[in-house]
C-alpha cells in the first residue's frame, strides 16, 4: 500500500506494534477506578438527596406525617455525608492525594457511622414489625422501616465501595509517584 508521498518505507506497516510503548498498568488502572468512584459518588448524591427530601418535607410539614414519617435521628447527621462526595469529586480531576484522604476518612466518620447507628436505633421498630406486624410510620404507603432499611443496605453498600475503590486509587497513585522518585 502506498502512501501520497510514494511507497511506504519497510518496517512501518504495523506489524511493530508489539515493541511500542504501552501505557503503564497504575495509569489504566487509575482511570478505571475514578470511572467507578464517580458513579458511586453520583448513586450517593441520590440516596442523599432522597434522604434530605424525607427531612425538609418532614421538618416544613409540606406532607402529613401519615403519608411520609418523621425523620430518625441518623437522617440528621447523615445529610453531612455529601462533604465526602464534595472532597472526593474535588480529589478525582488533579489526582490531589490529600483530598481523597480526606474523603476516605470522613466517608467513615458522616456516611457509615450514622448509617451503622440508624440501624441500632430502627431495630426496635423492625423486630416490632416482624412480631407483630404493625408499622408505626409509613412512607408512600410502605412501612418506613422497612424503607429505610432498604436506605441503609443500600448506602452502606455504596460507601463500602467508595472507601475500597478510593483504597485501590491511592495505591495506584502512590504507585506511579514511586516510580517517579526511582527515576
Amino acid at each position: 500500500m502506498a502512501s501520497r508521498a510514494g511507497p511506504r518505507a519497510t518496517g512501518t506497516d504495523g506489524s511493530d506494534f508489539q515493541h511500542r510503548e504501552r501505557v503503564a498498568s497504575h495509569y489504566q488502572m487509575s482511570v478505571a477506578l475514578k470511572s467507578e468512584i464517580k458513579k458511586l459518588n453520583i448513586a450517593h448524591a441520590v440516596v442523599w438527596l432522597l434522604v434530605a427530601a424525607q427531612v425538609v418535607v418532614s421538618q416544613l410539614n409540606l406532607v402529613s406525617h401519615k403519608v411520609v414519617a418523621s425523620p430518625n435521628q441518623w437522617e440528621y447527621p447523615y445529610l453531612l455525608s455529601i462533604i465526602p462526595t464534595v472532597f472526593s469529586f474535588m480529589a478525582l480531576p488533579k489526582n490531589n492525594i490529600s483530598y481523597l484522604v480526606i474523603s476516605m476518612i470522613s466517608a467513615g466518620l458522616f456516611c457509615v457511622a450514622p448509617i451503622l447507628y440508624g440501624g441500632m436505633e430502627m431495630f426496635p421498630a423492625a423486630q416490632q414489625l416482624y412480631r407483630h406486624g404493625t408499622a408505626y410510620g409509613f412512607i408512600f404507603g410502605f412501612s418506613a422501616v422497612t424503607v429505610m432499611y432498604l436506605v441503609l443496605i443500600i448506602s452502606l453498600q455504596i460507601h463500602g465501595w467508595q472507601i475500597y475503590y478510593s483504597k485501590k486509587l491511592l495505591d495506584a497513585w502512590f504507585t506511579s509517584t514511586q516510580d517517579k522518585k526511582k527515576k
